[in-house]
């Protein structure tokens, strides 16, 4: 599980491609911190296994199936990419709750700058804006982030000056792929209630279930 909250940016140093899987090798530091093999990292939101450690970096393998889901398949020597290591039990819990296994990628849209802040608007799938609600979480290339305005093809985010120098997300251009994650507790809550009353998500079935 992680967060959302990005512990450093990394840059990609090479990405090797076989038919149908790829190995990933990212140049870091913070996140290398008590890394050992095996331990997950999560490079711009997907949940990766380090396979081996360098001096400054580490190697991961990236299958088949996440890269047909996400846009790591679009990374090349020199990519930035997002970083954090798994959740600590110990540590403070500062975005939510993320497992780093994407529902799939939008596009950016556009940006706008409004006084400090900065709106990134993101289209996507029905399918990824049905689990996505005003206020709520969404992650975005790993980074969480409150949902500001949603309609029917897309929804806005509004970034914070430390939020977009700590992270790639104010790099990205319109028409850029980015990674999504939905807030997970939506799709659990929908499996439950259409799996027990065979309706519906609605106001009324989550009063019968007790989830209100």
């Amino acid at each position: 599980m992680f967060t959302g909250i990005i512990e450093e940016v990394g840059e990609v140093l090479s990405i090797t491609k076989a038919s149908v899987s790829a190995i990933l090798e990212i140049s870091c530091k913070t996140v290398l911190e008590d890394t050992k093999l095996g331990d997950s990292i999560a490079v711009n939101g997907v949940c990766l296994t380090v396979t081996s450690l360098g001096s400054g970096s580490f190697k991961a393998d990236v299958m088949a199936e996440t890269l047909r889901r996400s846009s790591l398949g679009e990374l090349k020597k020199g990519s930035r990419v997002n970083l954090e290591r798994a959740m600590q039990l110990n540590g403070r819990f500062g975005g939510h709750i993320v497992s780093g296994h994407i529902d799939g990628t939008g596009t950016i849209a556009g940006t706008k700058k409004e006084g400090n802040a900065t709106w990134v608007e993101v289209s996507t799938s029905p399918e990824i804006l049905r689990y996505i609600i005003q206020k709520g979480s969404i992650t975005i290339d790993g980074i969480s982030l409150t949902v500001a305005k949603l309609d029917h093809t897309s929804f806005s985010v509004s970034i914070i000056p430390h939020t977009g120098s700590e992270t790639t997300l104010l790099s990205k251009k319109p028409g850029d792929i980015v990674n999504l994650e939905n807030d997970i507790v939506g799709k659990y809550v929908e499996r439950f209630t259409s799996a027990s009353t065979k309706k519906e998500v609605t106001y009324e079935t989550l009063l019968e279930n007790g989830f209100i």
